[in-house]
């Protein structure tokens, strides 16, 4: 039966130092279960952002065809501490005998559950392609290969869906997401200064709005090196579309009660999703 969970949102600063990342991102973790949070949420490459050499040396499968420290790490944190974990960008070595897959991986949410198994795995569909006017160039596409799946997983609030930084600013995933139940969308991500100050906010209300969900966006803040910096403003939206709780910079723990009633209420009350029309040809 679904019911009140409280959410821990884990923001913090990657840098090239994996250790260091993975120990902050551990310490975190553990404040947010001590503050009562049954699912726990990292944002998108949590334990690396440099350059692509470095993330090369700690790409992990997910098969279980090779050791996968990073994961087990937080699978073992996950049983320890009796809570649900989301490893919102995981650095996913691919199976090395599919064409095409040499050099890349996958940018991947891993949602592992309270016993440390893992519950569901997306694959971020839509890669971050951009020249901005500040001078930041990122070519995700270069090194990173699409998912093509539509994921949701299963929650004590109900149904979670998965998604990763640039898929906010498609909603027909957030649409589709929705009809196979979700009530709640998690979007880790590591949103550029300059993208964040001027969407961030827009983009995260809209899709709550649109969905009548929850929207839960943990992220990475602050200089991560010379070339790249990241918004920060970890945000739980309720599915009015109100932002319920926020951590806009440094290092912390954000918490805040997804609530499968006020769903429920939001939907009765104005039932968009109900009015919705097919236009296609």
């Amino acid at each position: 039966m679904s019911q009140n969970t409280r959410a821990a949102l884990v923001q913090l600063c990657a840098t090239t130092d994996v250790a260091a990342n993975l120990d902050t991102a551990e310490a975190l973790v553990r404040e947010g279960h001590a503050g009562g949070a049954g699912l726990i949420l990292l944002p998108e490459a949590f334990a690396y952002i440099g350059p692509d050499a470095g993330k090369r040396e700690i790409l992990e499968p997910l098969d279980g065809s090779g050791p996968s420290p990073i994961l087990d790490r937080f699978s073992s944190l996950a049983a320890e501490l009796g809570s649900e974990i989301v490893l919102g960008g995981h650095h996913e070595r691919p199976d090395s005998q599919t064409p095409g897959t040499e050099g890349k991986s996958f940018n991947t949410c891993v949602h592992i559950g309270a016993d440390g198994s893992i519950l569901a795995i997306y694959r971020k569909i839509h890669l971050f392609d951009v020249c901005l006017d500040d001078g930041t160039e990122l070519r995700e596409s270069a090194r990173t290969l699409a998912g093509r799946d539509v994921v949701v997983s299963q929650t004590g609030f109900g149904t979670l869906g998965l998604t990763i930084c640039y898929d906010l600013r498609f909603p027909y995933l957030y649409q589709k997401l929705v009809d196979r139940g979700a009530i709640a969308v998690s979007v880790p991500s590591a949103f550029t200064a300059t993208t964040g100050a001027a969407h961030w906010h827009t983009l995260l209300r809209a899709r709550a709005i649109e969905a009548q969900c929850y929207v839960i966006a943990p992220a990475q803040h602050g200089r991560h090196n010379a070339k790249r910096s990241s918004y920060g403003h970890s945000l739980v939206i309720d599915p009015w579309g109100e932002v319920i709780a926020e951590l806009e910079a440094g290092d912390g723990v954000l918490l805040a009660d997804i609530d499968p009633a006020r769903v429920d209420s939001v939907r009765r009350q104005l039932p968009s999703l109900e009015h919705r029309q097919d236009l296609s040809p």
